[in-house]
This record gives structure tokens, sequence and C-alpha cells, in this order.
């Protein structure tokens, strides 16, 4: 469906980057929500998600400004969301052994066990982009970083 379509779109854009501007956040959002479906009967955020994600790839305990630079979502209160998960018992948080203002955050057994559990998402994120070859998969990941270079 093209993005004159999906939002009503009656007058023309401005040109092709307001187009294409507009087309990449209502396809994020798009895709946001088809993920936020199948991560919420698991009790946890997307954001919350990225965190034990993030947690997974370090491999060891990391500190939650580590957490926060590595996060998808850059506003994303980091202290906040690695209370909660703690909370859950999904990771574990200790005192940093050589700064002792910082905590060291690392997964726990129920945090690794839930990531098992979320791992059929690679599967739904490959559904979602199915239409697009691995080429134009590829593609279209330049052109996106090509965006984003200053």
């Amino acid at each position: 469906m093209k993005i004159e379509q999906a939002i009503n779109q009656t007058k023309p854009f401005r040109n092709n980057r307001h187009r294409a501007m507009v087309n990449l956040i209502y396809t994020h959002n798009w895709m946001v929500d088809q993920l936020r479906a199948k991560i919420k009967p698991h009790g946890i955020t997307m954001q919350q998600y990225n965190v034990l994600r993030v947690l997974r790839g370090a491999g060891e305990p990391i500190s939650t400004s580590v957490i926060r630079e590595r996060l998808l979502d850059k506003m994303a209160d980091t202290s906040r969301m690695v209370h909660r998960l703690a909370q859950k018992g999904l990771v574990v948080r200790r005192e940093c052994a050589h700064d002792k203002r910082l905590v060291d955050v690392s997964l726990s057994d129920e945090g690794y066990a839930m990531l098992d559990q979320l791992d059929i998402l690679h599967t739904e994120m490959d559904r979602i982009c199915e239409a697009l070859t691995e080429n134009e998969a590829a593609q279209l990941s330049e052109l996106l970083d090509k965006l984003r270079s200053d």
C-alpha cells in the first residue's frame, strides 16, 4: 500500500524527501506495533526487551551508562528500566567493583529464559521484511545509514 493510501493523503507531498520522511516514520511505527504485539504477552515493553538484548549481547555485566549508549531508543530512562527489570527478576544489579558509584547489570537466569522465548521475534522480523529481497534489504540499510551520516 502506498503511503498516500495508508494515511489518506489527499494533497501531494512537497517533494520526494518529504514523502520519504513521512513514509519512514509511518513504517517505523507500523513495524514497532507488529513487534510490540508479540512482546506484550510477556509483560515487558519494547524498551525493556532492548535492554535485555543489549545485556545478552554484552556477555558480561555492564553499567547502565553503557546500556544507554547501546539502546535503540536514546530517550529511554535506563536506570528506571533496569530497576523494573530487576523487580521482575530478569536482571541482576551489583555494585561495580572498581567504581562504587556505578551499578553493573547482567541477565538473570530468568532473563535468559525470557529472551529464549522472545527469540520468536527473529522470525517475526523476517516476516515483516519478507517483501524485500536480501539485496533490497541491504540497499535499504545502506540508504538509512547514508541518511544518518553527517
